[in-house]
């Protein structure tokens, strides 16, 4: 039998229609409420805080598409990044969903405290039997952004060092294999002070299949500036399958400093496509409007709400974190 007969898996773009969107409710006092504090001291308001922008954040999907919200009555799980935890729904050669359920380690086994939300989706498949494959590769889905048309971006900061022992061609394996990737765009490294170890929602994103948005930092006495000047120039001279370069759009960075004192990894990469709105993440900045509006140019048929993540921001990310679609 030749390989023709196989069938082949094909991750569609965030912009291509979705059946849903996956969230889950907030409820930790740690991540929402001591976590990035001055001495870890509670702020006992912060959860409450949470709780209204994911509030409002549902309010915002209700018109795009249908939201599935896990809550503890549903599964045991820790926290509220979907995004890096569920599975990445992939579609096969008859249109067919499917998951891809990467292996969860909590960023590197950072917090062990999250290492549970690694079985979330096997306890909420149990009903839903949607068939669901594992490459035993240790990502979450943050990790990665696809094109729909053979194309990824990932960071060498991120994948390699949750796999060690495996080289960059053989990680392009496990995505040519189970997401129908022909070719991969290697940043090297994300933002400062990001616990996920550079994911790419936080840096650059595909906004159509040859154009990408990219995090840039204007103040080169900035602790990002060069990082992200070196990933602007490395997706300057990148070329899709066909050898052509991408449309490169500059987003601006914004600024804001946790109450311990630490700069925090905010950004408005970090946007989430949804059927006909786009969710984006502003941070009470000066950057906010013209960040909206150039997002907003690179989805002209969508409405672009700004959700102040000025408090999500405390548990590491913002809006793609608690999001994941769920393709038609």
């Amino acid at each position: 039998m030749d390989d023709t007969s196989k069938k082949i898996n094909r991750m569609p773009a965030e912009w291509e229609a979705h059946n849903a969107v996956w969230l889950a409710w907030p409820y930790d006092q740690v991540t929402f409420g001591s976590l990035n504090q001055k001495d870890d001291k509670l702020d006992e308001g912060r959860l409450k805080r949470v709780e209204e922008t994911f509030s409002k954040i549902l309010s915002a999907l209700e018109t795009s598409e249908k939201v599935k919200l896990i809550t503890k009555d549903m599964a045991d799980y820790a926290d509220v990044w979907t995004r890096d935890y569920m599975p990445s729904f992939i579609k096969d050669a008859d249109g067919k969903l499917k998951a891809v359920k990467w292996i969860y380690n909590a960023y590197g086994e950072k917090f062990s405290d999250l290492l549970k939300d690694n079985d979330v989706w096997t306890e909420i498949n149990k009903d839903l039997n949607i068939e669901t494959v594992n490459p035993n590769i240790i990502m979450e889905s943050g990790a990665i952004d696809v094109n729909g048309a053979g194309m990824l971006l990932t960071t060498e900061q991120c994948l390699l060092k949750r796999n060690p022992n495996l080289s960059k061609a053989e990680i392009e394996k496990f995505f040519s294999e189970y997401l129908g990737v022909n070719k991969v765009i290697w940043l090297k490294a994300g933002l400062v002070n990001d616990h996920t170890d550079g994911h790419i929602d936080e840096i650059a994103r595909f906004v159509a299949p040859n154009k990408i948005v990219c995090a840039y930092e204007e103040n080169p006495n900035e602790e990002n500036f060069k990082i992200l000047d070196d990933n602007y120039q490395m997706l300057k001279n990148a070329t899709d399958i066909n050898g052509k370069n991408f449309e490169v759009i500059k987003l601006p960075m914004p600024h804001m400093v946790y109450d311990n004192g630490v700069a925090s990894p905010a950004s408005y990469a970090n946007f989430y496509i949804g059927n006909k709105v786009v969710l984006a993440s502003i941070f009470n900045d000066p950057n906010d409007a013209k960040a909206l509006e150039i997002i907003q140019s690179c989805f002209p048929d969508h409405k672009i709400i700004g959700i102040n993540c000025s408090e999500i921001i405390y548990g590491g990310g913002a809006i793609h974190c608690i999001t994941q679609q769920e393709p038609s």
